[in-house]
């Protein structure tokens, strides 16, 4: 066991973060395996597209839970990429509407079984006991209630 392992709950965010890089490498080796050139990070920005086209930056950083920094740098690649399409807004000439572009509606189709085997993988991991996926659901709600700062800051003025 290792220092970060002994801390427990303190090291949560590291231990997900080590998680989450994990299920990324083991992505791309899932993708590459079936030929597919693709990166995990780009698959929120890929799906949404794919199920809700035609999303402004904003709307489309909202629905994917990424900053608007975080998701402008996503779209630079996936553009570069040639996956998506955007154009400007005939209401409002500030705003870009993106949508996947024929190279990425072809990806998508690709990806559909893999999607499929994927998810099967990861349900055998994370179907335990303590359910990961119902616990994160569980967390998530309770941030939205009131954030780990709002809570630790409680914490300063009782303690």
């Amino acid at each position: 066991m290792n220092v970060i392992d002994e801390l427990g709950i303190l090291a949560i965010s590291t231990r997900l973060q080590r998680l989450s890089e994990q299920l990324r490498k083991d992505g791309v080796l899932i993708y590459k395996d079936c030929g597919i050139d693709f990166e995990p990070k780009w698959f929120p920005v890929i799906y949404t597209l794919y199920r809700k086209p035609g999303l402004g930056v904003v709307e489309l950083a909202a629905e994917i839970g990424y900053a608007h920094p975080s998701t402008i740098s996503l779209l630079k690649e996936l553009e570069k990429e040639r996956l998506i399409l955007s154009r400007k807004d005939r209401q409002d000439e500030r705003k870009r509407i993106l949508r996947l572009s024929d190279k990425g509606k072809q990806l998508v189709q690709e990806m559909e079984p893999v999607w499929k085997i994927m998810t099967e993988a990861i349900e055998e991991i994370t179907n335990t006991r303590n359910n990961l996926m119902k616990a994160i659901i569980e967390v998530e709600a309770r941030l939205r209630e009131r954030s780990f700062f709002e809570r630790a800051r409680s914490h300063k003025k009782t303690g």
